[in-house]
């Protein structure tokens, strides 16, 4: 299968329900310090509000957070580290009515409550240093 361009990115809403499964590998080693992120924008510009912000700096730590009205908010961080050196990954978010939940390999690894509903979200962006075979919603 033929790798998806990055940036990817695609206009899709995520209703309580959905799941978002993102498949692909770091571009690197984790010592020279990849990152993958995704980001649930709110319109269809890059600019705009993020419902969810998920950032894995693979060599230490994952950071979430949210954007409203152009400010960032109080982000969480974690240096659980589920993504392994050299691994393809299987990342999956499920939305739930109260927060997101967050899937490395078949393993519930994180969760982040919804500070804007995600009814509002329009955008997908996954981007950084990470080759992707797939973005799917189920």
């Amino acid at each position: 299968m033929a790798a998806l361009t990055v940036p990817y990115t695609k206009h899709m809403s995520l209703p309580v329900g959905s799941f978002l499964k993102i498949k692909g590998t770091p571009t690197m080693s984790f010592s020279k310090n990849p990152q993958l992120q995704v980001d649930f924008h709110t319109e269809h510009k890059d600019d705009s509000d993020i419902a969810f912000h998920f950032r894995v700096y693979f060599n230490s730590c994952v950071v979430m957070n949210s954007r409203q009205c152009g400010n960032w908010k109080e982000e969480v961080k974690t240096s659980v580290m589920p993504f392994k050196d050299g691994q393809p990954f299987e990342l999956g978010i499920l939305v739930l009515p109260k927060e997101y939940q967050i899937i490395v390999n078949g393993c519930q690894s994180y969760t982040f409550p919804h500070r804007i509903d995600p009814k509002f979200v329009k955008m997908i962006q996954v981007w950084r240093d990470v080759t992707l075979t797939s973005v799917n919603i189920a």
